[in-house]
């Protein structure tokens, strides 16, 4: 079930990535010919934006590799790792094209306007394709890919709505007002992910309900007297591996170890758990990594 989500994320963030790259080629083309700085600074971005999509996919296909002996978990975490290095990229680019958009307030320029209308309307169906085809995905990857595109549906959506109004009005001044709202906007919102992913990457437990869930679900064992040294991060936002270290009421057989191991792992099946490390303490035992 893993591999077939792994495989589908792969070939949507493929398929992301390819339309972007396309579509950035033709943008300098169009910018050009435009003689619009607006749509070349998108375009700029965009190629930005193709290089962080390029780099997810062969992250994200990397980390579907086998665990070995200096890489114990596997390599699920350079996917993490992608989406941390996205995050970062986007808001760079964000504050790049608010340092073009600001000065613009200032002195708007009128560009060609029916080249803007017909590259907007291309630039929307195109990223808003790309868009829809990551919104399904389930990783954080994923959907910090779909910001990236997002920002572009929206930026296009922007010099849209400004190329028709431009037709009526000569008010260049919307141009760059709206691609700051919109940037702001991408900004609050990636800065969110940026942040989810950054905990992620520290190890910090993807989810306080789900820890205290799993410390109820195991300390409520009849057997069990107390937990301690509970320790649950994730590997890519998805796979999550929980550690903990259960004391004993009393000294059980191995035959009631063995029950109560089994009874463990039926009560954990329901939290979809990649990996699971369970020690089992008697009473009188000191507990080795005390000091952790």
């Amino acid at each position: 079930m893993h591999n077939h989500d792994h495989s589908s994320s792969s070939k949507r963030i493929g398929w992301a990535f390819f339309l972007n790259l396309g579509f950035t080629v033709i943008e300098f083309i169009g910018g050009w010919l435009t003689n619009s700085t607006a749509i070349m600074a998108d375009a700029v971005h965009d190629l930005g934006d193709s290089i962080s999509i390029g780099l997810a996919w062969i992250l994200g296909r990397l980390s579907n590799k086998d665990s070995n002996v200096e890489f114990t978990y596997g390599y699920r975490r350079l996917s993490l790792f992608g989406a941390l290095i996205n995050g970062l990229v986007l808001i760079i680019g964000s504050f790049w094209v608010l340092t073009k958009a600001i000065p613009k307030l200032l002195q708007p320029e009128m560009p060609v306007i029916e080249g803007m209308l017909g590259l907007a309307v291309f630039g929307v169906l195109v990223n808003g394709i790309a868009a829809y085809q990551l919104s399904q995905g389930k990783t954080l990857n994923e959907k910090v890919l779909n910001w990236h595109l997002l920002e572009d549906v929206l930026g296009w959506v922007a010099v849209l709505i400004v190329s028709i109004v431009l037709f009526f009005v000569d008010w260049p001044i919307l141009d760059p007002a709206l691609s700051i709202v919109f940037t702001l906007y991408i900004l609050f919102n990636v800065g969110k992910n940026l942040w989810s992913t950054t905990r992620l990457f520290l190890q910090a437990a993807p989810d306080k309900a789900l820890s205290e869930s799993l410390h109820r679900c195991l300390s409520t064992l009849d057997e069990v007297r107390s937990v301690h040294h509970l320790h649950l991060w994730s590997l890519d936002g998805e796979h999550h591996v929980l550690t903990a270290h259960l004391v004993l009421q009393r000294a059980l057989s191995v035959e009631q170890q063995i029950d109560l191991k089994m009874t463990i792992a039926d009560r954990l099946s329901e939290f979809d758990l990649a990996h699971t490390t369970i020690e089992l303490e008697f009473g009188e035992e000191t507990c080795r990594d005390a000091k952790v």
